[in-house]
Formats: C-alpha cells, sequence, structure tokens
C-alpha cells in the first residue's frame, strides 16, 4: 500500500490573471495528478464567445467565476455571471454560457470520469467505454467560433475551419 497523498498547493491562479494575451482561450490549466477522484480545469472563454447548449448526463459540474463576466442559459433562463459567482450545473440539465465584453475565466470541477477502457474478449463483441475528459466540454471550445469541437485533440474546428490549440 502507497503512502497517502499530502495536502499540497498546486497552482496560484495568479499566475493566468492577468492574462498572458487576450487570444488565449481554453484550457489555460487542468488537475493532472494521477490518483486525483476529481477532475478540473480553468477555462478562459474569449470576449462575446460561448459553449453552445449541451447536456451532460453523467456528472454534475460546479463552475467557479474567476474573473470576467458572462451568462448561463438554462433552458431559456438566463443567470448572470461574476467574479466569485459559484454555479452548480446538475447532470442532466441543459446549458449553454456565454462570456461577456472581457471574456470569462471559471473553475470547473466534477468527479473523475475513468479512462477508456475495452470491454470484453476477442471471441465476443467490444465494447469501448468512454471517460476522462471534461464532461463539460468547455477545454474543447473553438476560440474564433466558440463552438465545441468533436474531437478533442483535432487540429482544426469542424465548424469554422481555424487552427485550434492542442490544449484540448
Amino acid at each position: 500500500m502507497s503512502a497517502p497523498e499530502k495536502p499540497r498547493l498546486l497552482v496560484s491562479f495568479d499566475e493566468y490573471l492577468p492574462y498572458v494575451s487576450s487570444a488565449q482561450t481554453g484550457a489555460l490549466w487542468k488537475l493532472a495528478e494521477e490518483r486525483r477522484q476529481l477532475d478540473a480545469n480553468l477555462i478562459r472563454l474569449p470576449p462575446d464567445g460561448g459553449v453552445t447548449a449541451h447536456v451532460e448526463h453523467t456528472l454534475d459540474v460546479l463552475l467557479l467565476v474567476v474573473s470576467g463576466d458572462g451568462q448561463l442559459d438554462s433552458d431559456g433562463e438566463q443567470l448572470a455571471l461574476a467574479a466569485g459567482s459559484v454555479v452548480w450545473l446538475p447532470r442532466s440539465s441543459r446549458r449553454a454560457l456565454g462570456a461577456g465584453t472581457h471574456g470569462l475565466v471559471c473553475l470547473t470541477v466534477h468527479t473523475r470520469r475513468p479512462g477508456m477502457s475495452v470491454v470484453g474478449t476477442a471471441a465476443s463483441a467490444v465494447t469501448v467505454r468512454e471517460g476522462g475528459e471534461a464532461p463539460c466540454s468547455l477545454d474543447r471550445v473553438c476560440p474564433e467560433c466558440g463552438k465545441i469541437r468533436a474531437e478533442p485533440g483535432a487540429p482544426f474546428c469542424a465548424w469554422c475551419g481555424e487552427r485550434v490549440s492542442a490544449a484540448g
């Protein structure tokens, strides 16, 4: 049995604020500890950008606005967001996120999904269980058009064709 993990400082978000470049969007930081039970991402949406409406069926997400402002749209109801706002996004809820004129930086936290695994044997049908990604998909937002990329590692946005960072 290995020794238990000890609390430690992982990062100071002061490194990311103010932004190195206002053009830097998507995932600025990700929790990467191997034995963690949580996933966390520091995400920056560009000014007036956003994440289109989507539903996460598996996990609840906690969203903390670190800087900037924007709004959360949930089935036609809009919630104003500002630095310090904490929002619970319950699983199976429809949500869209929009940044204000200065952009929006938020921390998302949720239970860690297991990584991908193959189930079955060579003689049987193979089922792939997916996981290991941020369920709210904010780290896959295209900085140009604000839509979610279909594949996390895709070099170009399928919606607008712009080159995207390899961070997602």
